[in-house]
Order: C-alpha cells, then sequence, then structure tokens
C-alpha cells in the first residue's frame, strides 16, 4: 500500500484570538502541525503534503524542517476546496489519507486501522460517539445501518441534530475515487463553502461502502478552536504521558503537576519525581533519581542515584553517578559533571567540565572552567572568565581548595593541590602544593569616627 497523507492546515483560527496562525500554537512546547506530521512520519510508504494558508511565510519557516510537500491554499474555501488543491500531488493507486493541523493528539494505531477500510471499493471513515455532539457533522445511516451521509450541523434538520455519533473529518479513501469525487463538489450550503464530507453521499451513491474506526478515546480526535480547548489538550496530553512513565516504573508524586514537552529516551529503575517538574527536549535517567520539586530539565543526561534538589534549572547538561545538585542550582549548557560531583545552592556552571569527587556547594559561578577531581571550591567564587570582549578558560587541578570569596581571573591555572587563601583575586598560575592569597594588610585605624547625618 502506497499512501498519500494530505495534512490540512490553512484555517486561521480566529477563536484563537492570535497573530500566530493555529496550527503553530504548541501542546507540549510542540507546534500541533508537528504533532501530526510525527504522527504521519511513523506510517510505511508514506508521502506527506501540507494545505496551508494563513500566516503562510510564518508558518513555511517554523516548519522549514519537515520533510514534506507544501502548497498554500490562498483563498480558504472549504475542506473540499483544500484537498483539491494537491489533486495532481497523488496517483489513482494511492490511498489518500486527510487529516488536520489542529487535531494533535490522534494515535498512529487508530490511523493504521482506519487505513486497513480503504481499498478499491470501500472508504476509510473515522468517526467518534460524543455525549455533546454540538458543533460537529452528524453521521446519518440508512434502515440497514450503514452509513449514507454526513450532515454539518448548520444544515443538519432537528432530529439529525441528536445523532450523537459525528464525524471527525479523518478519511481513508482509494486516489482514483477521490479525484472524480473532488471534481464532483459543489457550494450549494448555508456556507456556501466545498465540503469534503459530501464525497461520502458521492461514495455510496457509486457503490463503495463506507467502513467506521472509532478511536480508543475521544480525546484522539478532539480538535482546537479556541485557547480553552488548547489548554484542555495539554492536560489529556500531559495525563497520557505521565500515564506512560508511571508503568515504566516511575514514581511521579503528584501526575497531574508533572510536564514532558519531549521524550524520554533512557528510563532507568526506582526514580522518584516530585510536583511541578519539567522535562523538556531529550532526556536520559538512569537508576535511583530523584528530582525535586519546581525543576526543570532541558536535553540532558543524569546518571545513577543522582539527588537533584527543588528548584533546579538543568540544561544541555551530563550529570555524572552519585552527584547532588541543588536546590537552586543551575547547569548550564556544555556542563559534564563527572560522577560524585556536588554543586550546591544558587550554584551556576556554564560550559565547563568537573571531575570526580568535586564540590562547589555556595555561591559561587563557575564558566568556561575545567576542574579537576577532588576540588573544593568555597562560597562565593567565581571565575572571571569574560573580559567583555572575549572569553578565556580556567583550569583548576586536581585536588585544588579555592577559599571563599575568590576572583579567578581567566585565562589561569590553579596548580595540583594549590590553596588559595579566602578573599584573594588571583591574575597569575598559581604553583602546586603551595597557598596563594592576595590581600591587602588588615588595620584598625584608632579614633576614627562614622559619618553621621546631620539633623534638618
Amino acid at each position: 500500500m502506497t499512501i498519500t497523507t494530505i495534512i490540512l492546515a490553512a484555517g486561521k483560527g480566529t477563536r484563537m484570538r492570535s497573530q500566530l496562525p493555529k496550527i503553530l500554537h504548541k501542546i507540549a512546547n510542540k507546534p500541533m502541525l508537528q504533532h501530526v506530521y510525527d504522527m504521519s512520519r511513523q506510517l510505511e510508504n508514506n508521502t506527506i503534503k501540507i494545505v496551508y494558508g494563513h500566516g503562510a511565510e510564518l508558518v513555511r519557516e517554523k516548519l522549514k524542517d519537515l520533510d514534506a510537500t507544501w502548497t498554500e491554499q490562498a483563498e480558504q474555501l472549504g475542506t473540499g476546496h483544500a484537498v483539491q488543491q494537491v489533486i495532481d500531488q497523488f496517483s489513482d493507486a494511492d490511498i489518500v489519507l486527510i487529516l488536520y493541523g489542529d487535531v494533535p493528539l490522534l494515535k498512529v494505531t487508530t490511523v493504521q486501522k482506519l487505513l486497513k477500510d480503504a481499498g478499491e471499493n470501500t472508504l476509510g471513515l473515522l468517526t467518534v460517539k460524543l455525549k455533546n455532539p454540538t458543533g460537529y457533522g452528524r453521521i446519518v445511516r440508512n434502515q440497514n445501518d450503514k452509513v449514507a451521509k454526513i450532515v454539518e450541523e448548520k444544515d443538519a434538520t432537528t432530529v439529525e441534530k441528536t445523532i450523537n455519533e459525528v464525524n471527525t473529518g479523518i478519511i481513508a479513501v482509494n486516489g482514483r475515487h477521490l479525484k472524480k469525487w473532488l471534481g464532483q463538489l459543489t457550494n450549494n450550503n448555508t456556507q456556501g463553502e466545498y465540503y469534503l464530507t459530501d464525497i461520502i453521499e458521492m461514495a455510496v451513491s457509486d457503490g463503495v461502502e463506507v467502513m467506521t474506526t472509532q478511536p480508543e478515546s475521544a480525546d484522539e480526535v478532539l480538535g482546537v478552536n479556541n485557547r480553552v480547548q488548547l489548554s484542555q489538550l495539554e492536560r489529556v496530553y500531559q495525563a497520557e504521558q505521565a500515564i506512560r512513565l508511571m508503568e515504566q516504573g516511575v514514581t511521579l508524586i503528584d501526575p497531574a503537576r508533572f510536564d514532558l514537552r519531549g521524550t524520554v529516551d533512557k528510563l532507568g529503575s526506582d526514580i522518584e519525581i516530585d510536583v511541578n517538574v519539567v522535562f523538556e527536549g531529550n532526556i536520559s535517567l538512569g537508576n535511583n533519581v530523584r528530582i525535586g520539586q519546581n525543576t526543570i530539565i532541558i536535553n540532558s543526561v543524569i546518571g545513577d542515584d543522582v539527588e537533584i534538589l527543588s528548584n533546579c534549572v538543568i540544561e544541555n547538561a551530563q550529570v555524572g553517578n552519585g552527584s547532588r545538585i541543588g536546590p537552586f542550582a543551575r547547569l548550564r549548557p556544555e556542563t559534564v559533571l563527572a560522577d560524585h560531583v556536588h554543586i550546591g545552592n544558587f550554584v551556576e556552571i556554564k560550559k565547563s567540565t568537573v571531575a570526580h569527587g568535586s564540590k562547589i556547594n555556595h555561591l559561587s559561578y563557575v564558566g568556561d572552567a575545567t576542574v579537576g577531581s577532588k576540588v573544593n571550591i568555597g562560597a562565593g567564587t567565581i571565575t572571571c572568565n569574560y573580559d567583555g570582549a572575549n572569553k578565556f578558560r580556567t583550569i583548576i587541578e586536581d585536588g585544588a581548595f579555592i577559599g571563599s570569596d575568590s576572583q579567578l581571573v581567566a585565562p589561569v591555572t590553579i596548580g595540583k593541590n594549590a590553596t588559595i587563601g579566602a578573599g584573594s583575586t588571583i591574575t597569575k598560575d598559581t604553583p602546586e602544593d603551595q597557598l596563594t592569597l592576595s590581600r591587602v594588610k588588615q588595620i584598625s585605624i584608632a579614633g576614627w569616627q562614622r559619618p553621621i547625618k546631620k539633623e534638618k
């Protein structure tokens, strides 16, 4: 079976009340259209066509990496008109799958079932039964319970509006049939639009049986027309991710307060995640990981037996086995921590490597640095890596002890087992196994008077 998927994504989304095209609004930090595209990519022997319109330039710019053929629908005259724009982009023998860029939660398993219903003499139609079908096209069946037609809400009679089986708009159909029916569409309806749903009645007239498939959950086929619906689908999506992680053995203290905005590429055992934790991008978690509340982890690798305390931000970083991070720590991109490293409260690490067993426990900034093993960096220490134009590297060799409130002015090397006295500003390389400090002599001035404000 050769599949051509057509994703309709031209709508303006007026009810979003946004200058951003509707399909670029995000679920789990990913545009809705990207969700639909990513699902489609899982189908074998499939080529993807995207019909876009409103905000055309912005849509193409934001999603330029999608491997698809883009066709602009300059004037939006309905779903049938949208598919007509790509009528020359599929063959008679193809099975054409029609999806929507604002229906982001559709599962590939549902689509695969639908595709099985499409053939030379059958058409696959995805329907769903809703408690409240208001706003949807109704599935009208004949006396033999076969699909006869679809009636849009605005055109439905009072009796037809009581039908709770509704059209999702998602169709799998033989290309030869689709081309014929697209040529027969008219806009004789209250909206003056070319409805793709009219092909259902044409199929019935031509003796092509309409086979219906239902999704596992109605949530799969819910579309987004406003920000309320966007937020509802966000929670549906996040609940699904939470369930999937818990089924794989992760403890989520409160599944409703966890967000996965990417993928977990590796998942160890006995992981515990507290409330308000957010994962973004590609995450790898080892065994026995503990993550405290209000923590954000982005595109990072976390080793075994790591404890991340509350309110940390870890981005594009690697954390070695047995390390302890936080609370209130920030690991910025290109930070690599070896095993058993301690990064404490209000410590920021950027573009640095920290070797086995080193500790940076309090109120410090380490940027563009190479830190050896078993180094202790005291509170208030900073690497002065930037002169306003260029950045330079600081090297702290194994076993060094950096006293509190020290400034290491790069480029500089702190020798092996060197000690830097508290309050020092180091501008030159320091020797191994020696104490280096830079302080003015402490003096006390007798008889000195503190300035006093004059009374007004």
